[in-house]
């Protein structure tokens, strides 16, 4: 692809006695470009973002610009790459505040700012993205919605150059999905690249520039939505009957019929 700034290649990746990914690779993904990771459960899709995140043993390499993040230091991957997982522990005392300071301090990019600018970077964000009226609650009795919002802030707090986002949506009703996706589609057009599992495939054709699509931890196609759904991938991918048809807006609609 024209202008790749980030690129894997060879990568193989999985779990004590099962691996998931032998020598894997996406060509390149362009700056300022959301890709979305679509396929069936157990395609693969958490596994690559965790290993794009140096959160599981792998081989090969993930080149972004002149660098194989993969052999970078643990403090110098916090510069570059922001994960967000799929699941929040829920009996952390923190509030939501105190958890952007904690993780803003814990990687060490930090040392030379006082609390009081951490601490308004931290009220800044939760601005930006809805979140201010909870600043003071602890994370432990917030809703399933809001857990995922908060742990999209503290995914974001350090501005990393590559966002991983694990199923950012899935809790949120439609208004905070809009929301969240709008603020991602600014956040990406700043220069950053998001790589996210998505599950709603209309929601991935509508706010995505790419997709990759998986299956039993392969690629089966990777592009343009309107490339890459298409009513034979439904039946290869998810073995469903389906069309992909555009809305009054032009927007690509996935509908499955059988």
């Amino acid at each position: 692809m024209m202008n790749a700034v980030l690129e894997i290649k060879n990568l193989s990746a999985g779990y004590p006695h099962k691996k998931i990914f032998k020598d894997f690779n996406i060509e390149g993904i362009p700056n300022g470009s959301i890709v979305a990771l679509v396929g069936p459960n157990a395609a693969g899709k958490s596994t690559l973002l965790k290993s794009v995140a140096s959160l599981l043993k792998v081989e090969g390499e993930i080149h972004y610009k002149q660098l194989n993040i993969l052999k970078e230091s643990k403090i110098n991957r916090s510069k570059i790459v922001g994960y967000m997982p799929q699941h929040q522990r829920d009996e952390i005392e923190l509030t939501v505040i105190e958890s952007l300071i904690t993780v803003l301090k814990v990687n060490a990019l930090d040392h030379n700012s006082s609390l009081p600018e951490i601490e308004k970077r931290g009220f800044d964000l939760l601005e930006e993205i809805g979140l201010l009226d909870i600043a003071l609650e602890p994370l432990k009795n917030l809703s399933g919605g809001q857990k995922q919002m908060a742990s999209l802030a503290q995914a974001i707090i350090r501005k990393p150059q590559i966002l991983l986002l694990d199923e950012p949506t899935s809790a949120l009703d439609l208004h905070h999905q809009v929301a969240v996706m709008k603020y991602l589609k600014n956040y990406a057009a700043k220069g950053n690249i998001i790589i996210m599992v998505l599950h709603d495939l209309n929601l991935a054709a509508r706010w995505s520039d790419f997709l990759v699509v998986l299956s039993k931890g392969k690629i089966y196609n990777y592009g343009k939505a309107a490339d890459v759904l298409t009513p034979q991938m439904l039946n290869d991918v998810y073995h469903v009957k389906g069309r992909v048809e555009k809305c009054s807006n032009h927007f690509l609609q996935v509908m499955v019929d059988a």
